[in-house]
């Protein structure tokens, strides 16, 4: 994965940034056009942001921020705190220690450093608990986006609030029973200890979330609805009279948008959809449906529906719309936007599998931990 912009963010990480205007742009912008007159949406765009697909509950539903709240904001590690009057004591060494944190993950590791400790080093997030190499590779954004001329707080714009609305009865109970195999990992076969022959979550490679096996990227960045995540976040739009092609750089995943052609039969199912498009005015509408039991964007169903709209405000710029209905999973529709800025860079090869050593590891290690654990409770039924 290539290495484009690393930064470091405070709490809030909102930083104020030149963006687009919508209404002016639709208005009276040029921009490029196909023989046939359509918007010209092919190019490649860099659509990472910082700004979160849900609002930070402090915002309740303040949609955009004023540009001195912006300013303080991306002048203040602690930024958000202090625009809401919410400025904690020891902020001042709480910012401190983060820009040390910050600036040791851009040091090169150790390659001869020792193993971490047994039962992991108390890291968290993707490295398990056992410590990542360091965060050279991070490429969220360095800026919030804005539209009009205003800072956004959240990529969802309804409900009113900025946040998903509230999970199903059914979706609660399906994520509580997810919640059972999903522990810190504490150097132990923490499922067998009701049952040594009970089922783990290590125990065949197809229980694995697609992304750690690298069939598609994490955090719905292909979508849809394709949100930003931590890194590799560029796309490439080709565009024919009868076909839109969107590649996503992780993980190489590639969308195909039939347009003006009907939905395949419903039995036909992928983990990206069924695309299909068609224009409304100068705006790009993409509908899909006909989803897996586990689509791309990982906390929905097979019943999950996306409209997406893709609008051309000005030659550098797309306005990306979308909204997501799964009666399956939420009590209501939702819906989000934000901008993809055009970028000169390339997309990459995402060479996920050849580097993928650790996935073999994984389940070697539980096999392992299965084998103490047994081992351990036949020498306790000895005593």
């Amino acid at each position: 994965m290539p290495r484009r912009i690393v930064l470091c963010l405070g709490v809030a990480g909102f930083i104020w940034a030149a963006g687009p205007s919508a209404a002016s742009a639709q208005a009276g912008s040029d921009i490029p056009r196909t023989p046939s007159g359509r918007p010209d949406l092919s190019g490649t765009y860099d659509t990472a942001t910082v700004t979160p697909l849900q609002r930070p509950r402090e915002f309740g539903d303040r949609l955009t921020l004023t540009r001195e709240e912006a300013a303080i904001i991306a002048s203040d590690p602690d930024g958000l705190a202090r625009v809401f009057g919410l400025a904690p004591a020891g902020s001042d060494e709480r910012a401190a220690a983060r820009a040390e944190q910050q600036r040791a993950g851009f040091e090169t590791g150790d390659g001869n450093r020792e193993a971490p400790p047994v039962g992991g080093d108390g890291s968290g997030g993707a490295a398990g608990n056992v410590g990542g190499y360091n965060t050279f590779w991070i490429d969220r954004g360095d800026a919030a986006f804005q539209i009009d001329g205003l800072v956004r707080t959240s990529i969802i714009t309804d409900p009113p609030n900025g946040r998903q609305p509230p999970l199903t009865e059914s979706a609660r109970a399906a994520r509580a029973a997810r919640a059972g195999f999903a522990r810190a990992n504490d150097g132990t076969a923490w499922w067998l200890e009701d049952d040594l022959e009970a089922p783990g979550p290590y125990d065949n490679p197809e229980q694995r979330p697609h992304a750690e096996r690298c069939l598609m990227g994490f955090g719905s960045t292909a979508g849809p609805p394709m949100l930003s995540v931590l890194y590799n976040n560029m796309k490439r739009i080709v565009q024919t009279e009868d076909t839109v092609v969107i590649l996503v750089e992780m993980v190489h995943d590639a969308r195909i948008v039939r347009m003006n052609a009907e939905h395949d039969p419903p039995e036909i199912r992928s983990w990206l959809g069924d695309s299909v498009g068609h224009w409304e005015g100068d705006t790009l509408v993409v509908d899909t449906t006909n989803f897996t039991d586990n689509p791309s964007f990982g906390a929905a169903s097979r019943n999950l529906h996306v409209v997406e709209r893709f609008t051309r405000l000005d030659a550098d710029t797309l306005l990306y719309q979308f909204t997501v209905d799964d009666p399956t999973v939420w009590t209501a529709p939702w819906s989000g936007e934000y901008v993809w800025p055009a970028s000169d860079d390339r997309v990459y090869e995402y060479a996920c599998h050849e580097a993928n050593y650790s996935f073999g590891g994984i389940l070697r290690g539980a096999r392992v931990l299965e084998e103490d654990a047994r081992l351990a409770a036949e020498a306790g039924a000895r005593d």
